[in-house]
């Protein structure tokens, strides 16, 4: 939500840097304007299936002409039927909702391909809810997934055939609500059970389930409770019983975040990203900074053996010393091909956060070897008239990233589907912009 405790972190181990980048990936789109074109569209999510369907779906703030009556905020779903070429007019995804709607997630089905799973948060106590589309987004069934009847935060949504897992933070514990018959029932279990000093206020960050059902989430772990003043230690936490049960692994530990004026609380610190390919090895997009308040890094670790202990460690980011690099994203297939983005402001990092004359870009690179070696950078933001916080070359991005986060996901073609937003500032109005490539 608009104040929601999110945010992406940097550690303190010792990373190698990649070495000899992979061939450079086939060249995106020119971004295209999703959503409404006043905004005020936020928090963008994105899924693609085997069958040409893309699914963007965000937060919307104010009115809807086409949902009369509609709470503000409320979650949006756009749908293009042909790899994201042309798309839809925006829809509301609940139709009259006149409850409040937050944090959207959305998710193909690995298994069959097609199954479209998505998840947000409603009403004044962020209850969670689950939809489920079997006709590529056209009706949705959903259910409320949990009775806790408190406030609830940053939901996580991960599906594989049958299995379907939403984790998300309630006060100081992260919850799981866990589904094994396609989302027909529900049970509720803590994944991180009680607070302490080690996991402190934690908010989940990326899940997926392996070949064997095992669930993996990736989670940040605040020692410092509602306040960025102390280190983030950032996990990956593995379930091999269906969810009863859950065991975390330390990634890297992030020391506090920057200070973001205007920004909530968590918004600059830690965010760890999380994928699986097809072979069950598990990799980690996250933030992460060596210096208490000082700026974030990007950084990359893969694990072979069940998030248990993490190689192939590096800072992905060519941007220079001082910027900033926020809100992973990352995806993985096959053997070993991964793909990641994220932001930086490299082109107005010595501005400060909330300064408007900040340049903030979006970057992808890909990998075919699992990590080893990465593509050269491409810049997937572009400038486009008409939009006062977008800038010109040579100074050329955007004014801030408008949203906690942001999304990337591959078709069954092999293309990529990027969705982030931006925005003159935290507060907006803002958009989302969508891109694909290689």
């Amino acid at each position: 939500m608009r104040l929601r405790l999110l945010g992406v972190a940097l550690a303190c181990a010792v990373v190698v840097g990649v070495s000899a980048a992979s061939a450079a990936a086939p060249p995106f789109t020119f971004p295209a304007r999703l959503g409404f074109e006043h905004g005020d569209d936020w928090e963008p999510a994105v899924a693609a299936d085997r069958h040409g369907h893309v699914y963007a779906m965000w937060t919307h703030y104010g009115d809807d002409p086409n949902c009369d009556g509609c709470a503000s905020p409320h979650s949006e779903l756009q749908v293009s039927d042909d790899g994201g070429a042309t798309w839809s007019d925006p829809r509301p995804l609940t139709p009259g909702a006149t409850l409040r709607q937050d944090d959207p997630q959305i998710v193909v089905d690995p298994a069959d391909g097609r199954t479209v799973y998505a998840a947000y948060m409603l009403g004044g106590k962020a209850s969670q809810y689950v939809a489920k589309s079997t006709d590529f987004g056209e009706t949705w069934t959903s259910m409320l997934v949990e009775p806790l009847q408190r406030g609830t935060d940053k939901d996580i949504l991960a599906v594989r055939g049958q299995d379907v897992y939403l984790v998300y933070n309630a006060v100081q514990k992260i919850w799981a609500s866990v589904s094994h018959d396609g989302g027909l029932t529900w049970t509720l279990n803590h994944v991180i059970g009680n607070t302490n000093s080690k996991f402190g206020w934690s908010l989940p960050g990326g899940g997926a389930i392996d070949s064997k059902g095992n669930a993996y989430f990736a989670w940040e772990g605040f020692t410092a409770n509602g306040k960025p003043s102390g280190e983030v230690n950032l996990f990956v936490t593995r379930s091999t019983d269906g969810g009863q049960t859950w065991t975390s692994h330390l990634v890297d530990v992030s020391q506090a975040p920057p200070q973001c004026g205007t920004c909530g609380w968590a918004y600059c610190g830690p965010q760890t990203t999380l994928a699986l390919d097809e072979r069950d090895r598990v990799y980690v997009l996250y933030n992460a900074n060596t210096v208490k308040y000082g700026p974030n890094r990007m950084r990359f670790a893969r694990s072979t053996d069940g998030a248990q202990t993490w190689d192939r460690r590096a800072d992905v980011s060519a941007a220079q010393s001082g910027s900033n690099n926020l809100f992973p994203a990352i995806v993985a297939r096959g053997n070993g091909d991964v793909r990641i983005a994220w932001m930086d402001d490299r082109n107005g990092f010595d501005t400060g956060f909330d300064d408007p004359n900040g340049r903030w870009n979006v970057y992808y690179r890909s990998s075919s070897d699992g990590g080893a070696t990465f593509s050269p950078e491409a810049k997937l933001s572009q400038f486009v008239a008409g939009y006062p916080y977008k800038y010109a070359a040579p100074m050329d991005g955007f004014g801030e990233p408008y949203g906690d986060y942001f999304e990337i996901d591959i078709d069954g073609a092999g293309k990529t589907h990027a969705l982030w937003g931006e925005g003159p500032s935290y507060a907006g109005p803002g958009n989302v912009w969508y891109a694909r490539g290689g």
